[in-house]
């Protein structure tokens, strides 16, 4: 499919901005959008200058919130290119999130097309600081104009950029997560495998409650016997049990993180022993007390790898290695930013240039 480019060149380049960039502030010059229309699929993709969209006050998604989307960064490396970190599998996972919303599929090839000329139009945009990136925003929302719940007939499909920094305050160091032990986020069945905003609208009380106590994330269990560990709001979990490095399984209620599968790769590279399985709360807690617990750390593009360093359990704070970094977590965040840099080789095929 020809990808029409409209070049914003009538009005100034947006400054990019200066000294820290945080995380989803600032987005560049240009957007990419396609239709999609039944009986006709997707067509007229285009890259237009970023701004305000045109939206039916009764459109469907504003009322039934058939959406989805996904998340992947574009990275400087030292000699100026620009590479993209697995973007196949961001094609899948939409693909994945798309049949469980009742949304049409996007050829993978075409997905990943599109993401690299939002890219490349937008490539004097991605920034050069060790640490930040280009954040890439898909996404997919029902556009018909009309009240009733069925499938929409009409799509847009939508790429934004965004220049960030690191995804938490804290950066690399160790993160202060709350166990939520009220609500819960998804259940098996539901729609908790999917990157859809229901599941983190549904997050955010619980992840109010967390920030009032001085937690940066919200950990959840699973809904029927609030006693398995599921994941982090924004992060997929890993624990290291003695010998063992074990990450819950993806039951249905877990969203398989691209970071999450790199990093059981890698692992199991270098010779650990890495177990997809249901870990109890109970468990780890007693991995604590007989300290057998050597590290925990969560996983997701945003922040790659964020080492845990305090678990808030039942109203009291539980350590985990000191609060410090864990040599493990030091190693997948050192070998993973560097494959995503171009720094260290890429024996695995992961990263695919840009320009």
């Amino acid at each position: 499919m020809k990808i029409e480019v409209h070049k914003q060149i009538s009005a100034p380049k947006k400054p990019k901005p200066e000294g820290e960039l945080g995380f989803g502030r600032y987005f560049t010059d240009h957007m990419l959008v396609m239709n999609y229309t039944e009986g006709k699929g997707w067509h007229d993709a285009r890259i237009v200058p970023y701004g305000p969209i045109s939206l039916d006050p009764s459109a469907m998604v504003l009322h039934y919130g058939q959406e989805v989307f996904e998340g992947l960064k574009a990275y400087r490396t030292a000699d100026g290119r620009i590479l993209l970190f697995r973007p196949e599998e961001n094609a899948r996972r939409m693909n994945v999130s798309n049949r469980r919303m009742c949304i049409p599929e996007i050829d993978e090839e075409l997905w990943v097309h599109c993401v690299k000329e939002a890219v490349s139009v937008d490539r004097d945009w991605v920034p050069y600081e060790e640490g930040t990136s280009l954040y890439i925003r898909p996404f997919v929302f029902a556009t018909d104009p009309f009240l009733g719940v069925r499938a929409s007939h009409t799509y847009l499909f939508m790429i934004i950029l965004s220049p960030v920094g690191s995804y938490y305050p804290e950066g690399i160091k160790p993160v202060k997560i709350y166990i939520e032990s009220e609500y819960v986020r998804a259940v098996k069945g539901g729609t908790g495998f999917a990157k859809c905003g229901g599941n983190y609208a549904a997050s955010i009380r619980s992840q109010m409650n967390a920030y009032a106590k001085g937690y940066t994330q919200v950990l959840w269990l699973d809904g029927v016997e609030r006693k398995y560990i599921e994941e982090v709001g924004t992060m997929n979990v890993f624990f290291q049990i003695g010998d063992e490095i074990v990450t819950p399984a993806l039951t249905g209620s877990v969203l398989g993180g691209i970071t999450r599968m790199s990093v059981i790769e890698l692992l199991r590279s270098w010779g650990y022993s890495v177990n997809e399985r249901l870990l109890s709360l109970e468990e780890v807690l007693q991995a604590a007390e007989t300290g057998r617990l050597v590290e925990a750390f969560g996983t997701g593009t945003a922040a790659v790898i964020s080492p845990i360093g305090e678990l808030y359990v039942d109203g009291r704070p539980m350590v985990i290695n000191e609060g410090k970094i864990g040599p493990l977590a030091q190693k997948l965040y050192d070998t993973i930013t560097g494959i995503q840099n171009g720094r260290i080789p890429d024996p695995f095929g992961w990263v695919v240039p840009v320009v």
